[in-house]
């Protein structure tokens, strides 16, 4: 089954149609979902993302075939494993989506997909193009227990695909499936930056993760999308490492080892308690002038 983890790619045409569907309804409810630039930077970013997977992900298919050798049970692909595949690939996304937020390393690569200012189906195309470095930690678990590469490989692209059609205004609630699964209304939420949406919902095909561990957060008030700072931009190379820069800076600017470790795993904003208070003497003297 070599051939498997690459299913995410017959999956691009549906993606494309559906983006087109989106965009005319959209124009036909005269609803301002696209703006030409910011989606042809999304589709940029979900190309070179694409591109770089044939590059990444055979060495991590080779990985976690090494890891399977010593695994603790030898599960094989028979029928009542991919449910079992399934549940465990979701629970190792929501850990590494969580951290994705948490921790700056990891953010310096998502923040890829919550630079756009607008919400849709494009959007859903954002993808990074450096998330493969460190991204394969949360699934190593998997083949060390006895799930196949390939059948993990597989679960990863087909969450990806669901994930796709949450990306959307256009759908308000699916009803009782609301408690469940992850929906367009729990996603818009994830992409907030309303004080009370940051870091919340980080659900891939379920939202039960979310709801047990204490990040979910349903979706009342009007959701403010992107980030607590805007980058501004449409250039791909910027909209990929923007993050990776500024990390870089800061790091060669710290003074210690603590904050150079604070400033790469520490939760992303980090700032030292210095200047902190400094920001917050000048705020207050700002106001009282």
């Amino acid at each position: 089954m070599p051939h498997v983890p690459y299913i995410l790619w017959y999956a691009i045409p549906g993606f494309v149609l559906l983006l087109v569907v989106e965009a005319v309804l959209a124009a036909r409810m005269r609803l301002e979902l696209y703006e030409l630039s910011d989606t042809a930077a999304s589709l940029s970013m979900g190309i070179g993302m694409m591109l770089i997977g044939l590059a990444t992900k055979p060495p991590i298919f080779l990985l976690y075939a090494f890891l399977n050798r010593f695994a603790l049970f030898h599960l094989g692909y028979a029928w009542w494993v991919w449910p079992l595949a399934f549940v465990a690939d979701e629970f190792s996304y929501y850990w590494f989506h969580r951290t994705s937020h948490e921790c700056r390393l990891f953010w310096a690569s998502h923040v890829v997909h919550h630079s756009s200012q607008r919400y849709n189906l494009g959007t859903a195309l954002r993808q990074s193009w450096t998330g493969s470095i460190t991204g394969w930690i949360f699934w190593l678990w998997m083949p060390l227990v006895g799930f196949r590469p390939a059948m993990i490989m597989t679960m990863q692209a087909v969450s990806l695909i669901y994930q796709y059609w949450i990306h959307t205004e256009l759908i308000r609630s699916v009803g009782p499936l609301e408690g469940i699964l992850n929906t367009p209304s729990h996603h818009r939420v994830h992409h907030g930056s309303n004080a009370q949406y940051i870091d919340r919902n980080h659900g891939g095909t379920l939202i039960i993760w979310d709801r047990m561990f204490g990040s979910f957060e349903p979706e009342n008030e009007k959701v403010a999308y992107g980030l607590t700072k805007n980058i501004h931009t449409y250039n791909p190379l910027r909209i990929a490492f923007h993050e990776w820069v500024d990390m870089v800076r800061d790091v060669a600017h710290a003074r210690g080892w603590r904050e150079r470790w604070m400033y790469v795993f520490g939760e992303p904003g980090w700032k030292p308690k210095e200047c902190v208070q400094a920001k917050t003497r000048a705020a207050a003297a700002g106001d009282q002038a």
